[in-house]
């Protein structure tokens, strides 16, 4: 499973540009990486823990803007093309799954 969190938070004022970092840092420090500027994403091993890291993600939420989530599978994400100008680029390395006993 891969959640995406999609944002477009206000920056006009110091508040707003705090806010909007501290929502991005706790992305961040939650495993979250970066794909595009407003658009981080995090790969989850089944629905259970991906359902936890959304809750984790509604529980930080910023008062102002528009945040979006979305899980989808890893094979609906393999499917994904990405373009840099007119170049296809392959996406990103599906994480590796370790089993520890």
């Amino acid at each position: 499973m891969w959640v995406l969190v999609f944002f477009d938070l206000p920056t006009e004022t110091k508040k707003q540009r705090k806010a909007a970092a501290k929502f991005r840092k706790e992305l961040l420090s939650d495993g979250f990486i970066m794909f595009q500027y407003s658009i981080y994403m995090r790969h989850c091993p089944s629905w259970e823990n991906a359902t936890v890291h959304i809750k984790r993600v509604k529980s930080f939420l910023p008062a102002a803007g528009q945040v979006c989530i979305l899980s989808i599978t890893d094979k609906q994400f393999g499917a994904i093309e990405i373009f840099s100008g007119e170049k296809k680029e392959d996406p990103p390395n599906t994480a590796i799954q370790l089993e520890l006993f």
